[in-house]
């Protein structure tokens, strides 16, 4: 799975033949409304006019407000409307841990609706709102409370990893994102995520899903390190295809999603 991205130099056309040439099949765009927090929004229809335009390579996931009194019927309309698949809660931005109860009625319309979260896990760089948002305490809580819920870590936690790979191991609905860290760091001791690696390619291989999240690094430089990564030719299917293949809900598991 690929977050979007191309060089912004390149512009739209750079944009899109980037996948081109990689062989993505999926890519996905998320939505993103931090209205009340920071003033800032993606809107679900901005989204949604993307991937019609552009067509079935990518797939949306919806951005709401969980201060607004809407945001479970916004979701709804822009799962049942607007054709997106999936919910981004990029919970330091909405200043609210992800067991926070203003979230739950979010979380049962996912169920509800059979499609997953994405969930900010990690550390964050705003000084205007708490790293500890991000620990993945409060996602074990989630998964506790709502253990159908299909969701995704994804930032992989750092520096929590070992305890993002407790929970992921024992919640099977769970997934860990690969995305938002330079994926050779896997591999580099002392970085703190070299656990992912290790578990990565034995227990947790069925959990694991790479995301490039341009503009961070260039698509091709994360989808270069991913691969340079001692993972052989099965885990690298699952981490590239498979996982995601099946968090996402695809059709056909030869919807190859990279």
């Amino acid at each position: 799975m690929l977050s979007a991205g191309s060089e912004a130099a390149q512009g739209l056309d750079g944009y899109l033949e980037t996948y081109e040439r990689l062989g993505t099949r999926h890519v996905v765009l998320k939505a993103r409304d931090v209205s009340t927090t920071f003033g800032f929004k993606v809107a679900n229809e901005l989204v949604a006019d993307f991937i019609n335009s552009h067509g079935p390579r990518f797939i949306g996931f919806a951005g709401v407000d969980p201060y607004q009194a809407d945001a479970v019927a916004e979701f709804d309309h822009a799962v049942n409307r607007l054709g997106l698949r999936g919910l981004n809660l990029q919970c330091f931005e909405l200043k609210m841990a992800p067991d926070d109860a203003r979230l739950f009625p979010l979380y049962e319309k996912a169920i509800e609706l059979d499609v997953p979260v994405n969930i900010h896990c990690g550390i964050n760089f705003s000084t205007h709102t708490p790293m500890s948002l991000g620990k993945p305490e409060y996602l074990d809580n989630v998964m506790v409370r709502y253990p159908e819920l299909r969701a995704i870590a994804s930032p992989p936690g750092w520096p929590w990893v070992q305890e993002l790979i407790g929970a992921a191991w024992r919640h099977p609905n769970l997934y860990i994102g690969v995305l938002a860290v330079r994926p050779r760091l896997l591999a580099k001791a002392h970085s703190g995520y070299e656990p992912l690696l290790q578990y990565g390619r034995t227990i947790l291989k069925h959990k694991m899903i790479f995301g490039s999240a341009f503009p961070m690094m260039p698509v091709d430089t994360a989808v270069a390190e991913v691969n340079s990564l001692d993972l052989g030719d099965e885990v690298r299917k699952l981490w590239l295809h498979d996982n995601a293949a099946r968090f996402l809900g695809l059709e056909s598991a030869n919807e190859a999603v990279r």
